[in-house]
């Protein structure tokens, strides 16, 4: 029996029961592909559901506004691919009448469509024989092959996609491709892989040289840039404010509380004088009621400190702090912000 075939049997059997697999309608697995980019499985479920309810096709996520999409997106982060996700969708139901295009290089024009999404869409839904190779992916081949380069260098690359082609169920390249994520997933895992339980463990090149553990290489990340946030939330009797963050930064289009940005932590008593100056206030008109503990965000790339001070004003009184908008506090639930201040808010309210 072949590898392929030993996969697919063992994918068929052991196989999560999950919504996107019941279907091959390309809007479902694209969906789905651009959420779990983001996330495990176990939290992207609840957003594909969230998403399906609210925009069940293609048409009725097009004729969304941008800020309902970005809402539902809101704590899965790298929020250009919400955006992407939104634009992409109007270009296939107002130029494309809605019909997605039903082979690999079609689908690579469409922004926010990459290499591994457009293999996963053209193999699930239109059966074309193109491998989807994600990081799950990735790691099998490498164990399978015993590949020693770094698996992000040209060469690395290289060896993963010419194996993965070698390997790849011509007459089956959806189960195929959904089978090697799955043994990513479950069974052949960063640590602790599950060798003993491999369909496949009779061709891995890794286990039988005993290198699994060492394998597959990766690049050093580079460390992370550190920045300072403190936010001021600013009530005017009911009111509060808030700021729809500008391009070229994280969080495009989302809104915060107004933001000054350190270039090192700052103690609230050295923060005071800034605030006011921020607000073009005096210092003996600041009411600040409370200030957070700092709180410390991780992104891939960015770790964020943040501190959150409340100030409380006269429902008359008036701010400059930038250009932004004055919503009552039951409205800002409605608007989509940083999963940092969702989560602030969510433990300790406005």
């Amino acid at each position: 029996m072949t590898l392929s075939k030993k996969l697919g049997e063992w994918y068929e059997k052991e196989k999560r029961d999950l919504p996107w697999r019941k279907s091959s309608n390309p809007y479902n697995i694209w969906l789905s592909e651009i959420i779990l980019q983001q996330t495990r499985v176990a939290q992207g479920l609840n957003y594909y559901l969230n998403f399906i309810e609210k925009f069940p096709d293609i048409f009725s996520l097009a004729n969304a506004d941008t800020e309902e999409v970005l809402k539902l997106w809101q704590g899965l982060g790298y929020y250009s691919r919400a955006r992407n996700l939104h634009e992409t969708a109007r270009t296939i139901a107002f130029n494309m009448k809605g019909i997605f295009p039903q082979n690999y290089p079609g689908l690579l024009k469409l922004k926010g469509i990459g290499d591994y999404t457009a293999a996963a869409i053209a193999s699930i839904s239109f059966g074309k024989p193109v491998a989807a190779i994600d990081g799950n992916v990735k790691r099998v081949v490498s164990r399978l092959f015993a590949i020693e380069d770094e698996v992000n260098s040209t060469r690395g690359k290289d060896l993963i996609k010419t194996f993965s082609y070698e390997i790849l169920d011509v007459s089956n390249p959806g189960r195929h491709n959904q089978a090697m994520m799955e043994l990513g997933a479950n069974i052949c895992l960063p640590s602790k892989p599950k060798c003993m339980e491999c369909p496949i463990s009779q061709y891995c090149l890794a286990l039988k040289e005993n290198k699994v553990a060492e394998l597959p290489l990766k690049y050093k990340k580079a460390s992370p840039r550190n920045r300072y946030f403190t936010y001021l939330i600013i009530k005017k009797g009911n009111r509060i404010l808030l700021k729809k963050r500008d391009k070229g930064d994280i969080w495009e289009g989302l809104y915060e509380f107004p933001l000054i940005e350190n270039i090192q932590e700052t103690s609230p008593s050295e923060l005071a004088s800034k605030i006011a100056g921020f607000l073009n206030v005096s210092d003996s008109q600041l009411n600040i009621t409370k200030i957070s503990e700092t709180v410390i965000h991780k992104l891939s790339h960015q770790h964020i400190s943040c501190r959150f001070i409340h100030l409380n004003f006269p429902g008359d009184f008036e701010i400059s702090a930038g250009t932004g908008i004055e919503i009552t506090t039951d409205e800002f639930e409605k608007f989509p912000v940083p999963r940092l201040i969702e989560r602030y808010i969510d433990n300790k309210g406005l």
